[in-house]
């Protein structure tokens, strides 16, 4: 039996990418209009810009369609790290979408994307502000034990 809830028949959506440094608060989001190979192209180049000169970052990724590195362009500061197949509980940030759906974005029917724009920040932006979230939401010892800053 589901547990009720309010439905709405009408879809509009956006997603959500973020990097998130390991051990740390630090963050980069940017919500974009659809998944693709594309967007995540996009994604990929605005990261790389806020990168501080002479960082190199790592982005454990699962095996999306969109993360597909072949059909990217990726930046020379950024390394791809695929994860297996079907392995979603490796994904540090899987964690954090979890979160932010039964937090903030669930059962809850919004009137436009720009509403929904408005809650997916002022839920990022909630998860930032809880001190030390981030980092136990991401600290995956797979990940801590191998030492990556």
């Amino acid at each position: 039996m589901r547990p009720p809830g309010v439905v709405d028949q009408r879809f509009e959506s956006l997603d959500l990418f973020a990097a998130c440094r390991l051990g740390t608060n630090e963050t980069f989001a940017l919500a974009l209009p659809r998944v693709n190979a594309d967007a995540m192209t996009t994604f990929l180049e605005q990261f790389a810009r806020q990168l501080a000169p002479g960082v190199h970052a790592v982005l454990v990724l699962d095996q999306a369609g969109w993360h597909d590195a072949r059909a990217l362009l990726v930046p020379q500061t950024i390394t791809l790290l695929p994860l297996p197949s079907a392995s979603p509980q490796l994904n540090p940030v899987e964690r954090v979408w979890l979160y932010l759906r039964e937090r903030y974005l669930s059962h809850r029917v919004l009137d436009d994307c720009e509403a929904v724009l408005d809650a997916v920040c002022r839920a990022w932006n909630r998860l930032l502000d809880e001190t030390g979230l981030l980092t136990t939401l991401t600290a995956y010892p797979y990940l801590t034990a191998s030492g990556v800053p």
